[in-house]
């Protein structure tokens, strides 16, 4: 039943609520990097959620050739990487700028991968709307900004990768991938998180709060990931992630009565514009095979 919901649920509205459940994720673990560094807090999201897929998806009863089960060790690496300088990154500078600058991972490679006019177009209007809505002011006497900077490009770099990967890993084994990339992530970057072992163990909410963290952060949006780029081409996955700032700002109008600024509004109208290019029929050019 949830499957056939889920095929039929169009890609943007599966995005929308991928980025809602992100956005929950993300407020709960801000207060556990009271308790634990951003490189522990991200390896706990990892473990935690890699048992679980590992359990719910028994990936060792699927065969997989050599190749396979590479591309998903591989494609776990760079995703829990990708977290862990996301939040490092946040650990140093606004939400904004980061996602601002790492969302030129996703940018690059819809223009890398589909080199048709509309495509660019549909690429830079995404761009320019995160940058309106997330916002582009920084500080650059303040300390560790220079160091926020490098980890948000680092950031964009690995999302270019998990997308165009994660498209590779999605034909080849889907959320069964997933489970060994998650798995294999926690015992790579198990050195981030050995030592607040005894620490989340001995807090009762601290384990509760990076449960949540782990199934709003990972479980729920990288599953739903995993269904979406097995029906959506590399290119028009990465614009669509232009969603995700864009879905926060509407959130925080109706939830927050929070008004946006002439800029986020001009932002939302340029993400509008950039998915229905992206996501039309009409495209005139066909994506690069990957």
């Amino acid at each position: 039943m949830l499957s056939q919901i889920l095929s039929k649920t169009p890609a943007p509205l599966l995005f929308i609520f991928s980025g809602l459940t992100q956005y929950v994720g993300a407020a709960v673990a801000v207060g556990v990097f009271a308790s634990l560094s951003p490189a522990a807090t991200a390896w706990w999201r990892f473990a935690l959620a890699g048992v679980v897929l590992f359990l719910w998806q028994r990936p060792w009863q699927v065969g997989y050739t050599l190749t396979q089960l590479r591309n998903a060790i591989f494609f776990g690496l760079i995703m829990a990487g990708m977290n862990i300088v996301f939040y490092e990154a946040l650990a140093r500078i606004d939400l904004g700028v980061v996602v601002s600058l790492e969302f030129l991972g996703p940018v690059a490679v819809a223009i890398s991968l589909n080199r048709s006019q509309r495509a660019r177009i549909a690429a830079f209007l995404a761009l320019f709307g995160v940058v309106s809505i997330s916002g582009f002011a920084l500080d650059l006497s303040a300390p560790e900004i220079g160091l926020g900077l490098f980890f948000s490009f680092l950031a964009g770099a690995l999302w270019a990768g998990y997308i165009i990967l994660g498209k590779q890993v999605s034909a080849q084994g889907g959320l069964h991938s997933l489970a060994i990339g998650a798995f294999a992530a926690a015992i790579a970057y198990a050195p981030f998180g050995l030592s607040s072992i005894p620490t989340v163990f001995q807090d009762g909410q601290l384990f509760l709060a990076l449960g949540a963290v782990a199934l709003f952060s990972t479980l729920i949006p990288y599953s739903l990931d995993q269904i979406i780029l097995r029906r959506l081409d590399a290119p028009t996955f990465s614009l669509l992630n232009a969603l995700l700032p864009a879905s926060s700002m509407v959130i925080g109008v109706i939830v927050l009565q929070q008004i946006p600024t002439l800029s986020g509004l001009i932002g939302l109208i340029l993400i509008s514009i950039s998915v229905w290019l992206a996501t039309s029929s009409q495209s005139s050019a066909k994506p690069k095979e990957i």
